[in-house]
Parts: C-alpha cells; structure tokens; sequence
C-alpha cells in the first residue's frame, strides 16, 4: 500500500478514537523521525493522538523509537543510582524553574543527576534558557556531560540539540507550540537512561499514565506529581506550596497514591504570586542565583525545598520528603548549593552570563 495512504489510515484510527498498538506507534513515530512523512500528515498524527488520549503502548512505543533513532547512547560509566527530574510543560500555571534550581540543590546534597531538558517551548524560559544564562553549557560534547555527571554530579542533555538528538527531534519541537504525545515520551529519551526519576505532569489525568509508562521502560523508582493552587484552581508539572500536590510514589513493586500539603513537611502555604514565572531569562536567571545564594524569597526558597526533597527522598538519600527540605534548606543556608553550581559551570563550561 501507498505509504501516504498506510499512514493516513492510520489517523484516520486515531480520530475515530481507535488505539494502536506498541508496535504500530513505534513504526508511525520511526516513519515521522525518518521524515518519510510530509509535515501535515506527522503533524494531523500527533494532533490526533492527543487528541485521543495516548494509551502506554503508544507512549512507550514512541518513545522506543526516538530511542533507537534519534539519540545518542550516554548511559555507558555512570555511578547509579542515576536520577533524573523534570516535568512535561503545558500546564496552565507556569512557575520559577523550579526543577532547575532543585537539581542544583539535590546534587550539592549527594544526589546523581542527568538532567534532559529543553528550550521554552510553551512558556518563556525553560530549563535549557535558564541554565545556559547561568553558564551551563547547553552544545557541549556527550563526553563532557558524562563528566560532568561523574565529577560533581549533575550534567545537562539539551533535548534540542543535534549533538543529543541527531536525526529530527529538534526539528519538530522547534516547529510545534501544542501538547502533544513528545511532551511526555520525547522528554523521557535520557541518553543516560536514569534509573530514579521525579516527574512533574500537566494534568492530573496523566499521572497513572505516565506512572505505567516509567515502570514499562524499566525505571526502578520514581514520583509522578501534579501540584494545585488553591485560589486559583489551576495546575503545575512540580510540588506546590500554593496548594496541594497528587503524588504517585512507586518502585518496581509497588506504588502509593496520596495527597500532600505543604503543611505536612513544616511548610507554610504561599500565594501563587510568590513563585509565579517572570516571563524574561535575565530574570529568571537572577532569581535562581538569589535562591543558591541563600537570598531568595520565602516563597521560592521552600518551593525549591520541597521539590529538591523529592529528589533527594526517590535517590535514597532521605527517609522522608520532611527530612528532604531539611536536608534542601541548610544546602542553601551553608553555601553548598550555591558552590554547586560554580563546579557545574567549570565543568559543563558554557558562555551565557
């Protein structure tokens, strides 16, 4: 059959809400990744899927085939276990960087982490922005990120960069402003393929999903987490503390649903102004070096706390995410978090200052 025709049908299933299989998702995303397909129909194929509602099969199938085809393999001499923590984007309320500066936090306590992040793509500055304005290199060499990773125990992936992705991942993030199913299975394609993972979601409906799906592509231990605010009635990819946060906390064996407060690891619920984006990456910026400093806002500093612990509890390092912020808080108190990342810089050495 024609492959314009083979793939149409295949479409034409997904608007009649008819779910593929693994495999027929795999070979459609290795059809797109190929650009075997003109950008209408990849493009109608993702609205579509979406559109739909992804099943596991089709996310991981997905994410199988970005994978294989487009991305490079850095998993090779790394010290487990090996973290890694980001959220999806989409998601109606769009705060600080949080994960960002968590990151930094956790690593300054112990934590291993290889991070996978990319250019704001719904918002106006993402991970990739925020710490390439911070020094970080973001077009560095896979060799220099793995050592950065062994040395100080933190190290980026730019998600849309040729160096990490080289055949087309970069060219459809760059040509699309929607959700779609590469927010969750594009953002999973770590070279490093940590085996811990924090992962922030967009909707709440979304968070079995995306539980099934790390443990599907062998993630040994992980958070899923969409947080509240309580005003206005909104959603964020990241622990809150202007509301509550829906956590899915599970391992290979096991998996707990719950609610948490802000108030139940001895932090106070803040407004969301109080760690609301900025919308400009000097800005940004700034305040992320305010928080390493030990200079932040309330609001921020414990914002950061908190998701710094879930990092912290989910690599072992922690019995508790209330021993977590703890842990989080005298990082930032004693210097250590802020010296973090002036290792990261000579290491992972970038020009954005």
């Amino acid at each position: 059959m024609n492959p314009l025709i083979s793939f149409g049908k295949l479409i034409q299933r997904l608007i009649q809400k008819s779910d593929l299989s693994s495999e027929e998702a795999y070979l459609a995303f290795c059809e797109i990744l190929k650009g075997e397909q003109p950008d209408l129909q990849q493009g109608a194929f993702l609205a579509a899927l979406v559109a739909k509602g992804e099943t596991v099969g089709e996310i991981e199938g997905a994410w199988r085939a970005i994978m294989e085809l487009d991305t490079v393999d850095a998993s090779q001499g790394l010290p487990r276990p090996l973290i890694e923590n980001s959220g999806t984007g989409m998601d109606s309320l769009k705060t600080f960087n949080v994960s960002s500066v968590a990151a930094i936090v956790a690593a300054s306590c112990g934590a291993t982490l290889a991070r996978h992040g990319a250019r704001a793509l719904t918002s106006s500055c993402g991970t990739v922005d925020v710490l390439e304005a911070s020094g970080i290199g973001v077009e560095v060499s896979v060799g220099t990120i793995q050592e950065s990773i062994r040395t100080c125990g933190l190290g980026l992936f730019n998600g849309m960069s040729p160096k990490i992705h080289p055949c087309a991942l970069g060219r459809i993030l760059s040509q699309i402003r929607f959700g779609s199913t590469l927010n969750i299975a594009a953002s999973l394609a770590n070279p490093a393929r940590p085996d811990r993972v924090v992962r922030g979601v967009y909707a709440p409906r979304l968070m079995p999903l995306v539980a099934d799906v790390l443990q599907a592509i062998g993630v040994e231990q992980g958070m899923v987490v969409h947080g509240y605010d309580t005003i206005l009635q909104g959603g964020m990819d990241e622990l809150s503390i202007s509301g509550p946060t829906e956590v899915i906390s599970f391992t290979r064996k096991e998996r707990q649903a719950y609610t948490l407060k802000p108030e139940d690891v001895g932090l106070r619920t803040a407004r969301f102004e109080e760690i609301a984006a900025l919308g400009d990456v000097k800005a940004e910026r700034d305040r992320l070096l305010a928080i390493l400093s030990g200079k932040g806002t309330q609001a921020c500093t414990e914002m950061t706390c908190l998701n710094a612990a879930a990092i912290l509890f989910v690599g072992g390092l922690v019995d508790s995410l209330e021993a977590g912020v703890v842990r989080s808080r005298e990082a930032l108190s004693d210097g250590c978090a802020l010296a973090k990342l002036q290792q990261w810089r000579s290491l992972q050495v970038g020009s954005g200052q």
